[in-house]
Order: C-alpha cells, then sequence, then structure tokens
C-alpha cells in the first residue's frame, strides 16, 4: 500500500517546529547574525543526522520520502513531544513507533485508582511488576516487598515461589499458561529490550514450569480473567478482573470485581473492615 504523504502540512510543521526553538535549547551559540528566529535548516539537519538538501526539500514540500529511522531523528532534533511526533509520523503516512511509560504511572491514573475503595486494584507494568495497589489489594494477596524488585513482579513470584501463590492449586496449570501466554505477548511487543529479556532469561532459568510453557508459544493478551483467591481469614475470594490499558499499553490497571452469584462482596468487605483495623492499631501502638 503506497504512503500518503501530506506534503505541505509536514513541511508547514517541520518549518514552524524549527522556528520555536533557540540555538541555546539544542546547546548552540545564539549567535549575532540571525535574521529569522529559530534555527538554521542546516543546524535541524546537522542535529539529526541527515543531509541539509534532504531535509530542506522536506520543508520545501519536495524530495524522496522521509524514513522511520530519519523521522525519529527530526522529531528528536526538534525536540518534539511525543503527541509531536506522532503528528510528524501521521503527516509523513507513517504510523509512529510505540509509546512507552517506562513505568512511569501518571498521578490522574492513581487518582482514579484511590476512588474505587470498595474493590481491589492495582497498577502494574506490562512486565509484571507492581506499582501501586490500595488497602483492598493490598488485605487480599500475599505481604509485598516496600522496595523495588523481583519480589514484586507477579510472573516471578508465581513461577519462582509457588508456595505464595493465592490462588487453588487446581487452577494453577491454567493461570500459569495465561501468565506465560501475556509474557509472550509483551516479549514480542518490546523485542530486545532489556527489562523484559532479562526477566525472560531468569525465568527460563529458575522455572522448569516456565520453561515448558515457554516453549509452547502460545499467546494471548489478557483484557480480563475470573480467578479465586484463597485468603487466610475469609478463605476463597471469586472475582472478575477487568484489565484497563492505558495508552502506552507498558502500565495497566487491574479491578477485581465480585464475582456474581458468590459471597465475594461480603468476603472484600470483611477485609476492608479487617485492614482499617489492623491500620487504626498500628497507629495507635506505642513507639
Amino acid at each position: 500500500m503506497e504512503r500518503v504523504i501530506d506534503r505541505h502540512e509536514l513541511a508547514d510543521f517541520l518549518r514552524r517546529r524549527r522556528e520555536l526553538l533557540r540555538p541555546s535549547d539544542v546547546g548552540l551559540p545564539d549567535g549575532l547574525r540571525r535574521r529569522t528566529p529559530g534555527l538554521r535548516r542546516e543546524e535541524v539537519a546537522s542535529l539529526a543526522g541527515v543531509s541539509t538538501d534532504h531535509y530542506t526539500r522536506l520543508e520545501q514540500a519536495r524530495g524522496s520520502a522521509p524514513s522511520e529511522s530519519v523521522l525519529s531523528a527530526i522529531a528528536r532534533a526538534l525536540q518534539c513531544d511525543l503527541d509531536e511526533r506522532d503528528h510528524l509520523f501521521y503527516l509523513a503516512g507513517m504510523t509512529p513507533a510505540p509509546r512507552r511509560a517506562g513505568g512511569y504511572v501518571r498521578p490522574g491514573l492513581i487518582a482514579l485508582a484511590r476512588r474505587l475503595t470498595d474493590i481491589p486494584v492495582m497498577i502494574c507494568t506490562d512486565i509484571g511488576e507492581i506499582a501501586w495497589s490500595n488497602e483492598l489489594a493490598t488485605a487480599l494477596i500475599p505481604p509485598l516487598p516496600q522496595q523495588p524488585g523481583r519480589d514484586r513482579n507477579i510472573y516471578w513470584r508465581w513461577f519462582t515461589k509457588p508456595e505464595l501463590r493465592p490462588a487453588p492449586p487446581d487452577d494453577w496449570d491454567r493461570l500459569s499458561a495465561n501468565h506465560v501466554m501475556d509474557l509472550r505477548a509483551t516479549y514480542a511487543r518490546r523485542a530486545g529490550e532489556p527489562d523484559i529479556t532479562s526477566l525472560v532469561h531468569d525465568l527460563l532459568g529458575a522455572s522448569e514450569e516456565f520453561r515448558g510453557l515457554w516453549e509452547r508459544h502460545q499467546v494471548a493478551v489478557r483484557r480480563a480473567d475470573v480467578k479465586t483467591f484463597v485468603h487466610p481469614e475469609v478463605g476463597p475470594v471469586s472475582v472478575r478482573c477487568e484489565v484497563l490499558l492505558t495508552e502506552e499499553a507498558d502500565v495497566k490497571l487491574l479491578a477485581y470485581f465480585p464475582l456474581e452469584g458468590t459471597d465475594a462482596a461480603e468476603k472484600l468487605e470483611l477485609l476492608r473492615v479487617i485492614g482499617t483495623q489492623r491500620l487504626t492499631r498500628a497507629d495507635s501502638s506505642p513507639t
């Protein structure tokens, strides 16, 4: 399928972005003889590592179609944010590269999660690192260390510490397969990136179960699931998990709703009360 390039809009966008930047913004001396605001075309070309002629032709709405690498380099040279970078790609008739949150959780996502006080909620990365959980989720799952690391990773804990699995043994095979299929999809989408590569490599060495499932090469992105947590005080709690993906798709919110037709709602309420009482006792204890 032939690329459709909006050459005039692309040229206009590049020119306006260039004119917004001062030389000092990119580490260049301002100089005394600049007749127009912003950077010169040859300066943008040099920063992007492309020929001045190629860049000039783009700003003149002519010349050959820019490659993905050239567009990325120009976006960096012009200090485009993600929205501006994506706009640049669309004008050039290309699909922009996937966005990455890099584990950063937007305050707005946490603010949304804080409002869901009657259900367990967790926010985690696409490689299974738990970044945030509300009080009810903390009460439902086995204790997590405060410091970041592998022990706060869902996949790592599941396959290297099966004694901490919060699900009934009858569900282990299904959930293990689901974990690996989900991680397989992330591994392909983020091929070669150090964090996912390292996690998979270490899991292959640490867990025979993981290794056997990985070799099946089955893939499925989980967006919903039904599972049961076994809690030492209230017993089994059956929930319906809804996975809300962020735009970047590498941070997701997991919301656990009580499963219809079970006593999960009552047990979650009991856990909420127990958790509140524990916090109260901890706050009132002598120091």
